[in-house]
């Protein structure tokens, strides 16, 4: 089963991060999105905490092997194998967490304009570009937002990220419902009105899983 946290951002709170999330919050320029990365990460170390029994600021946090090229930056995890596995996404103004006992992938995004949709579109699959091509104009970003958190979800449940480019390649469709995706849940998050959301959870057990292009069904 699957917990999932929307966060808003609150007054500025280090008190609980450790010495790398504090300097990633003051790194950030402006003020609600310091506020927000400490309320999300905050949040998720209480949440963390909570499950592990222990107090949120001893919390250790890692990032797993990269499934690409081994190196530390693949899926946050809590150090020693131990405790869900989880994912933490935030967008101007609100941030999401996904808690799972199987690998998880949160995406949230604010709704792009119809512009930049038209500009970005390209790095979809072909079958959504062409999807996104049919409908009205208005109808775009919401239809372009849900497939993108779509993928950046599936993308972050193998810690792949972007830089495995399956963008183009994973196909899950732009329209209400989800296409299926291979070895993996993918479902749209309920979130406010300006926002996307969506989350991928592994179907097999606990353990590591990946997203191969050819996994994804095609027209």
């Amino acid at each position: 089963m699957t917990e999932i946290v929307l966060v808003r951002p609150a007054p500025l709170d280090v008190s609980l991060l450790d010495a790398e999330e504090r300097r990633r919050a003051a790194a950030l320029r402006r003020r609600g999105d310091q506020e927000l990365y400490a309320a999300a990460h905050t949040a998720l170390r209480r949440r963390l905490g909570a499950i592990l029994g222990v107090g949120p600021a001893a919390v250790e946090l890692v990032r797993l092997p990269c499934p690409l090229c081994g190196a530390p930056h693949g899926r946050p995890a809590v150090a020693g194998g131990v405790g869900p596995h989880f994912s933490l996404s935030h967008t101007d103004g609100l941030a999401l967490l996904a808690f799972a006992d199987r690998p998880v992938g949160a995406d949230v995004e604010r709704l792009p304009s119809a512009d930049m949709v038209a500009d970005v579109a390209s790095a979809l699959h072909p079958q959504e570009q062409a999807e996104l091509a049919e409908l009205p104009y208005t109808e775009r970003p919401l239809a372009f937002a849900r497939c993108w958190t779509r993928k950046e979800a599936c993308l972050k449940g193998t810690g792949e990220g972007l830089a495995g480019g399956g963008m183009a390649a994973l196909l899950v469709g732009t329209a209400a419902t989800p296409l299926p995706v291979t070895g993996w849940t993918v479902r749209d998050v309920s979130v406010p009105e300006g926002y996307a959301a969506a989350v991928s959870t592994s179907d097999g057990p606990a353990g590591s899983g990946a997203v191969s292009p050819a996994a994804s069904p095609e027209a």
